[in-house]
């Protein structure tokens, strides 16, 4: 094994910053920030790869880290002049978290630890300030008794609220000295009551009590939900980070705060964040004060917008602001992206506690990565690796419309931007559960903690009574997408009564409100949205991403109006038109129904007589919408119990069209049930057996084809699909048919059209016999979502009731239906295409299930060096840039 602790502090550290996997994030920029020679408050890091350790021996350490912990913690001792439970000159320390990527709030933290019945005598001497020296010990008994022990913390705020009560105060701030005294040793009688043993007074075992606590906080459950939401690996583990204490809470010539060097949900170009006077970083973050602003012009925009901000950092402290807007260009300029910062002033003394890539919302993250390339501290393809392809999907949902009605209910801070409305839920858990049964919900709570991060992601928005614009709630709810109004101080919640009032306004459990995360106002009903118009720095953007990118992106597709919204986000075609999603109109379904019942050609050549001018019409429609771009239509590939009459009234009315018994129908489509449809008489199987079916939908696109392309549109190549196929028989007998009207439609009209007959790859028998079906093949699309049924054995509508169980346990990494089963369906995929190149080297290749939009299938699918990927509307711009990325990626792996 290797290093185990690595040092950091007075102008220099054992780290860098691109050790992000051995020391977390955290950890390596706290070394390269101190090697930078900022003002870093000396520590050392405990690696990742004891976290590992760890977990790898039964919760025990390596034989040499206590060592190696006690020689580091003596040379920080040294820097800092102070000794670590000294009852003179006590040294403090924090002890945090620190993974490879941000996971805010999700683990634990312990400030102010060494402290102790008699070291916080010594505190108080040493520092000439009593009260700030018990303010420090209630703060680690509450944090410590509640991290490491297991003490809740509403314990300690009810004891708070109680002194305040019995002393007539409103404010924590009003509390002196003798009030923390008082309540420190209420603390410590609450943790002895509880616990049954005493507060731990030896700082030692306070130490690795707390080293213990973060390394266990990698697997408490808002920590694995927060990875399973964020794809983050489980084995990556998180490092400790140990860090003399500095305070914030000294006095009115101390503060703490937080800070971006942009605007993280606009992009500006322009400081922004929140510091408190005479607080701690928790205070903060933990969004129980509200923050004032660090610049003169937020202060002055926050009073016009009918807030009451004190005064700005800026203003009541102008030396200190200066040189934190020094650091902040210099950190930006160092890094090359904007940064989120934390940073304390201790007595009129600046110092830097973290620094990180800020997150941003996607608005945000496409400003900011072209500004940098407009400025020179990136290029264009650097640009383009900034921006999560993910994130995208938050540009491309409504916002309100500025003409619609609105009944203001109150303003709060706009913490994360869009817009959504639903209705109010009070617990992240019923959030969960209305969602799930297909609700759309509001989490509306006083402040949020790390535990409702399900019930974030579950809703549509977040509101707060309580915290500011980098409160829990707001950092995280811009993290997913989500719109949140934090610090909408207003609105009293009451969720044990299920209401929140304001302004004498009651809103109950289940009103429907609408939020504006852009503005921070909270409206009573639900408010008219529009689309978003997608030019600017978005447009910019996928301009660099489109040079980068080798694969194709199209669409699945079945109408007009889908067809035109996938141009406008840049598809180059479909991938995917599935032709029975366009009979289940009630127009057609009669026709369909009297198609599938018809126990003779004759019969169904009737239904289908009356089908086909309706399927033209819509090969027309997606023709002219896709002209000059490669459209791929899949034939017929219902299971048909689908498309079955259920109701007798639905029976009555196909008998009526048919003109026979409606008996004989129910009796008939008796016949036609299957026990597994989805593996039943569907798909190429209904063209073998019924070949007029898809005969006549071959005559509807090459006639609709032909009607294009002569009528002044441009020329349309259609590509034919034939579903299912598990033999080369099945696709050759099919494409025969197909051949065969083509021949006869092109007779017919006088002209001709270029098309292709192609398969779709869904079966593990196709994948493996590729190279066979290949012969009659012009192009391969793979349907990873029947593939991956047909391969794992788990049917797709039927899996919610168990897949979360487990994706939890790992069992697979995330739901194979969102995200690629690489190491199975994708060696089909791999073969496959392998297989059938071997035969046609030329063979066109594309996905078209909903792993087309999914960006770690397009990884894949570059890496396989397939053609094309295809993906619902909405998800086109992010295939496009997960290309990009991905090509670029390929690119330096050389």
């Amino acid at each position: 094994m290797g290093q185990w602790v690595y040092r950091f502090g007075d102008g220099s550290a054992e780290g860098r910053a691109d050790m992000k996997e051995l020391l977390g994030g955290k950890g390596a920029n706290l070394a390269e920030m101190a090697a930078l020679g900022l003002p870093v408050p000396p520590g050392f890091t405990i690696t990742t790869e004891v976290c590992t350790y760890y977990y790898d021996h039964d919760r025990q350490y390596p034989g040499s880290l206590r060592a190696d912990v006690d020689g580091t913690l003596k040379a920080v001792e040294t820097s800092v002049g102070a000794a670590f439970g000294d009852t003179d000159n006590p040294l403090l320390v924090s002890v945090r978290s620190g993974a490879r990527v941000s996971m805010p709030g999700m683990m634990d933290t312990v400030l102010n630890l060494g402290l102790n019945d008699e070291t916080v005598q010594g505190l108080a001497r040493q520092s000439g300030d009593d009260r700030f020296a018990w303010d420090s010990y209630r703060r680690f008994i509450q944090m410590y008794g509640d991290v490491v022990l297991g003490v809740d913390h509403h314990h300690f705020e009810e004891l708070i609220e109680i002194h305040k009560e019995e002393r007539g105060q409103d404010l924590d701030t009003e509390l002196q000295a003798e009030d923390w005294k008082i309540l420190a040793g209420r603390f410590k009688d609450k943790v002895a009551e509880v616990l049954g043993h005493p507060f731990p007074q030896d700082v030692g075992e306070q130490l690795w009590g707390a080293i213990g606590a973060v390394f266990g906080s990698w697997r408490i459950d808002r920590a694995k939900t927060y990875r399973r939401l964020h794809a983050i690996p489980e084995d990556w583990g998180t490092a400790v980070n140990v860090q003399a204490m500095v305070f914030g809470n000294m006095g009115d010539t101390s503060a703490t705060g937080v800070a971006f060097t942009r605007n993280p949900a606009t992009g500006e170009h322009a400081i922004y964040g929140e510091y408190l006077i005479n607080a701690q970083g928790e205070d903060v973050v933990a969004g129980i004060r509200t923050p004032q602003h660090l610049t003169k012009a937020a202060r002055e925009n926050a009073n016009h917008a009918g807030g009451n901000a004190g005064p700005s950092m800026e203003e009541s402290m102008p030396d200190v602001f200066s040189q934190l807007s020094d650091v902040f260009v210099r950190l930006e300029t160092h890094y090359r992206d904007m940064q989120d910062i934390e940073f304390t002033v201790q007595r009129g003394k600046l110092w830097m506690l973290q620094t990180r890539s800020g997150k941003r919302t996607a608005k945000a993250a496409l400003k900011i990565a072209v500004d940098l390339a407009s400025e020179g501290l990136i290029d264009e393809k650097t640009a383009v690796t900034r921006v999560e392809p993910a994130a995208l999907d938050q540009l491309l949902h409504p916002t309100l419309d500025p003409d619609a009605p609105r009944d203001l209910l109150t303003r709060g801070l706009p913490a994360s931007p869009g817009a959504a409305s639903g209705s109010v839920v009070f617990d992240a858990d019923e959030a969960e559960r209305r969602a799930k049964a297909g609700d759309r919900v509001i989490l509306c709570r006083v402040e949020t903690s790390p535990e409702d991060i399900h019930g974030m992601h579950a809703a549509e928005g977040v509101l707060t009574a309580r915290g500011g614009m980098t409160s829990h709630a707001a950092v995280v709810a811009r993290g997913m997408g989500r719109p949140c109004v934090s610090g909408a101080g207003q609105i009293r919640i009451d969720a044990k009564a299920g209401v929140m009032t304001c302004g004498g306004r009651q809103i109950a459990e289940g009103d429907v409100i609408t939020l504006d995360g852009s503005s921070g106002e909270v409206f009573v009903g639900e408010v008219k949205t529009l689309q978003p118009e997608l030019a600017g720095d978005f447009a910019t953007l996928m301009r660099w991403a489109d040079t980068y990118r080798r694969l194709r992106v199209r669409t699945n597709a079945d109408t007009p109006p889908d067809s035109k919204t996938a141009r406008e986000f840049g598809a180059e075609g479909i991938g995917l038109c599935r032709t029975e999603h366009m009979f289940f109109d009630d127009n057609r379904i009669v026709a369909v129904r009297q198609m599938i019942l018809a126990d003779d050609r004759a019969g169904r050549e009737e239904a289908l007589a009356k089908l086909l001018p309706m399927q033209r019409d819509d090969f027309e429609g997606i023709f002219r919408e896709m002209s000059g771009l490669p459209v791929t239509i899949r034939l017929l590939d219902p299971p048909l119990h689908e498309f079955l009459p259920r109701e007798d009234s639905e029976f009555a009315e196909v008998a009526a069209a048919m003109g026979v018994d409606a008996k004989a129908l129910k009796d008939r489509a008796e016949d036609l049930s299957e026990f597994n449809p989805m593996l039943g008489h569907r798909g190429c199987r209904l063209g073998i057996t019924y070949p007029e079916i898809y005969e006549m939908q071959a005559r509807a696109i090459f006639e609709a084809a032909i009607a294009v392309t002569t009528g002044d549109g441009d020329p349309v190549e259609p590509e034919i699909m034939i579903p299912l196929v598990a033999t080369e028989k099945e696709l050759s007998i099919l494409r025969g048919h197909v051949e065969a009207v083509a021949e006869a439609v092109f007779r017919e009209k006088g002209t001709s059209v270029p098309y292709k007959v192609g398969t779709m790859i869904e079966l593990p028998r196709a994948a493996i016999c590729a190279d066979r079906i290949a012969g009659a093949a012009d192009f391969f699309s793979f349907g990873t979502n029947d593939l991956t049924q047909t391969t794992i054995g788990i049917s797709r509508d039927d899996a919610s009731r168990f897949l979360d169980p487990y994706v939890k346990m790992d069992i697979f990494p995330q739901d194979p239906f969102v995200s690629l089963d690489v190491d199975g369906v994708g060696t089909l995929v791999s073969m496959g295409a392998d297989k059938g190149r071997a035969v046609k080297p030329d063979l066109k290749i594309g996905i078209c299930g909903e792993h087309g939009g999914d960006p770690a299938s397009i990884t894949f699918c570059e890496g396989l060096g397939l053609d094309y990927v295809s993906c619902s509307p909405f998800r086109v711009p992010i295939a496009r840039l997960a290309a990009a990325q991905a090509a670029i990626a390929a690119e330096k792996q050389g």
